[in-house]
């Protein structure tokens, strides 16, 4: 008994120390660029579309067995939206709002109430 503790017991160990690393890689900042950031948000869930015409990704469109294709493209495009009003927010945010005066309008008038007839008598 006391052997079979012990490898499971190591077994738990050893998924316990993987599962640690993933959470500290994961909480490492990211040096990738917004346009990497937007390619991982747009394939994380669904896949491109030659990897999408496989057999085995006919097969879960049909039946659902790894979740459906549109469901993951749907899960993409809302992570790909919710990535870009961040960059939006984040672009926006970054600098102070500078307030400039309105150039002279010289089109006061439209072509209708002008004075100058187009009609030469």
């Amino acid at each position: 008994m006391p052997i079979k503790f012990n490898r499971f017991s190591g077994i738990l160990l050893a998924i316990a120390a993987v599962a640690g690393f993933q959470a500290s890689a994961s909480a490492q900042p990211s040096n990738r660029t917004l346009a990497d950031r937007f390619e991982q948000a747009m394939f994380t869930s669904g896949r491109d579309f030659f990897q999408n015409r496989s057999f085995g990704r006919q097969f879960d469109w049909l039946l659902g067995t790894n979740g459906f294709p549109d469901n993951e493209i749907n899960r993409d495009a809302k992570r790909t939206d919710d990535l870009y009003r961040t960059a939006l927010e984040q672009q926006v945010s970054s600098d102070p709002v500078i307030r400039t005066r309105d150039l002279p309008n010289p089109y006061r008038t439209s072509v209708l109430e002008s004075k100058k007839s187009s009609n030469p008598k």
